[in-house]
């Protein structure tokens, strides 16, 4: 990219003028059909599948691996996605990133979405800005706090950076139980965050019982990680049928039927399923067209999900 057109590109992502450049999305749907939910913060609306990147965009700079990560962002995005959630623990994650969204060019439409994950408020600092960097930003979306670490150390930086249009969202985040009763605590008496992420797929529905209660009666944005398990869900289901009523649903394998059940809930906004394969993500981003699962539908494919696994 020339640098003209690399400085247009940054100053199109930032702060106020990122928040102005995405627009407001408006409807429960696009003109395709695309499943959005909203931020409660705000009733901005956001695609329900988002991408992760945690061990998939962890590869070497200037390798073929690199290569194929863009043309995966670059799927994504072609097919309506918006959201991308990374974080400094995520190894050389955030720099591929960058690189891959300095190869695509012009304005994709991206949601950008990254973490803190560092004690002190200093080091917090200087992590965030490393971040901005590595994205190649000026500003993100939404700032997280990963897996609640130092989070009342990090909380006023957030809050004056948001103050500051440097981030437009505030968030924290888990993926272990053991940290479930730190996280409700934060749902019910932190209102500054505007999300709250953590782990729930058919096979890991403990958050059903205060988790997200929780968060929709506070008003908070649900980001869901892990909601293949970290593939463990794929492994359970090897060699076993869709049950003939998927169809119902528009699902057509086991991703769309993992990923409708997520974000069908409805206190979810996103979920971040995380993939190295453009096949894969073209699979993951169909989960957005068609009906979504209702309530008495959920139930029936929890039932099903769980007679597999019996």
């Amino acid at each position: 990219m020339h640098d003209p057109d690399r400085r247009r590109f940054l100053e199109g992502l930032g702060g106020l003028a990122l928040a102005a450049w995405l627009g407001p999305l408006r409807g429960s749907r696009t003109a395709d059909s695309t499943v959005l939910k909203p931020i409660p913060a705000t009733g901005e609306l956001l695609p329900a599948i988002g991408m992760g990147s945690w061990i998939t965009f962890n590869v070497p700079p200037f390798t073929d691996a690199r290569e194929r990560r863009v043309e995966v962002l670059r799927t994504f995005f072609a097919q309506g996605g918006h959201l991308v959630d990374s974080s400094p623990m995520y190894g050389l994650s955030e720099s591929v990133i960058g690189y891959c969204l300095e190869q695509i060019g012009g304005r994709p439409p991206l949601f950008s979405a990254t973490k803190v994950w560092i004690l002190t408020r200093v080091a917090g600092i200087g992590q965030m800005n490393l971040s901005a960097k590595l994205w190649g930003l000026p500003g993100f979306d939404l700032m997280q706090v990963h897996n609640m670490l130092d989070w009342e150390v990090h909380l006023p930086t957030l809050i004056q950076w948001k103050g500051e249009k440097r981030i437009r969202y505030i968030g924290i985040t888990t993926s272990h139980g053991r940290r479930h009763e730190a996280m409700e605590d934060v749902i019910l008496h932190q209102p500054a965050f505007d999300f709250v992420q953590f782990s729930y797929s058919l096979g890991d529905r403990e958050v059903e019982a205060r988790l997200l209660p929780a968060a929709a009666d506070k008003g908070k944005a649900v980001i869901i990680n892990r909601p293949f398990r970290t593939g463990e869900l794929f492994e359970l289901v090897a060699g076993k049928p869709l049950p003939p009523w998927a169809d119902e649903i528009g699902c057509s394998t086991w991703s769309q039927f993992f990923l409708k059940f997520v974000i069908s809930h409805p206190a979810v906004t996103c979920a971040i399923p995380a993939t190295s394969r453009v096949d894969h993500m073209l699979e993951n981003v169909q989960a957005l067209k068609g009906p979504l699962p209702d309530a008495a539908m959920r139930r029936r494919m929890a039932q099903y999900f769980d007679s597999v696994l019996s």
